[in-house]
């Protein structure tokens, strides 16, 4: 059986497809009668009003878009608890989908929320420029978070990669480490590039000797790399990853081949996700759920007609735990 339409509802309901609509929508200039019709309808037929089309009938939807490159882990954990915070707050919902590296899914996602949302809130580190300008809607109210480049001309928020590296490898050489291991991010990933370049530039002024390897933002990626270094006869006496998973993998595989953290070898990370405070790891503190939540609110003043077309970068803080400090954990 075909599913239910708006005009099988004013048909059983014995009214107009204009009354069925404005009783949907909530408006208020229809009888209590007319109502209650239209209502008993929508049950007995288990009518669902399509998204796209309801939102042509009214001026704003209270939903928001979120989309995010991936939904796993604790950093899009956090993230989504600071926008949901927010959301929750100001009265609006939220839709949120995933855009994973490769092929057209991207597109796809941002293209699915057109007519369903009023405005989007994307996290796209991995496309390019023209990508992105390709697959954002046009005319939908949109703020970036840690995506690069213009994306015709929407308003970002982003980190200062740079300054969290700096402080990570500045420590470290204070320490009196002198041969750091740099496990990097995703190749196509912003953030990965920009901490990357950043812990080479920081290393060279510091004295320090770089070896770069390459992860996933996985946690097994970072234990895979650490294990192929101590496998291969590698020496090192610190470690920072470019996120805190990847840096609690070189813990494990450091612990599993018998060196001390921090004795042997100091270890760092980048985000300062829950666990990493849990665990104690030293690391760039981005306090994601606020990251998340003045996305939501730059957003929403939009929408609500106060446009602000500038770009936030937010500088992150170094937090000294017992991965690099005295006391080690191993």
């Amino acid at each position: 059986m075909a599913d239910a339409t708006i005009r099988d509802v004013a048909e059983r309901a014995q009214v107009s497809v204009a009354s069925v609509s404005r009783v949907l929508n909530g408006i208020g200039n229809v009888s209590d009668q007319t109502r209650e019709r239209v209502t008993d309808a929508v049950q007995a037929l288990g009518y669902v009003p399509h998204a796209g089309a309801r939102s042509l009938s009214l001026s704003r939807t209270n939903a928001i878009g979120v989309v995010l490159p991936d939904l796993h882990g604790e950093f899009f954990s956090e993230i989504m608890r600071g926008m949901d915070r927010e959301a929750s707050a100001r009265g609006y919902l939220l839709l949120l989908s995933n855009m994973h590296s490769g092929g057209d899914q991207g597109g796809g996602a941002l293209r699915a929320m057109r007519g369903r949302v009023d405005g989007l809130l994307v996290m796209a580190p991995h496309l390019t420029d023209l990508e992105l300008a390709a697959a954002l809607p046009r005319g939908l109210p949109t703020i970036l978070i840690n995506t690069r480049g213009q994306g015709g001309g929407h308003a970002s928020i982003r980190l200062d990669n740079a300054a969290g590296v700096r402080a990570v490898v500045s420590h470290l050489a204070c320490l009196g480490r002198r041969k750091l291991v740099h496990i990097a991010g995703p190749r196509d990933n912003v953030d990965a590039q920009e901490r990357a370049a950043a812990c080479r530039k920081a290393a060279e002024e510091a004295g320090m000797e770089l070896e770069s390897v390459q992860g996933s933002f996985e946690e097994h990626s970072g234990d895979a790399a650490i294990t192929a270094l101590i496998e291969g006869g590698h020496a090192f006496d610190a470690v920072f990853a470019a996120n805190d998973m990847m840096a609690l993998g070189a813990i494990q595989a450091l612990q599993r081949n018998g060196r001390t953290v921090p004795g042997d070898v100091a270890v760092a990370g980048f985000d300062d996700i829950p666990l990493a405070r849990l665990l104690g790891l030293t690391t760039v503190q981005v306090r994601i759920a606020e990251l998340g939540q003045r996305a939501l609110d730059r957003l929403i003043a939009a929408l609500e007609g106060d446009a602000d077309s500038n770009d936030e970068f937010h500088a992150p803080e170094l937090v000294v735990r017992s991965t690099t400090a005295a006391g080690h954990i191993a």
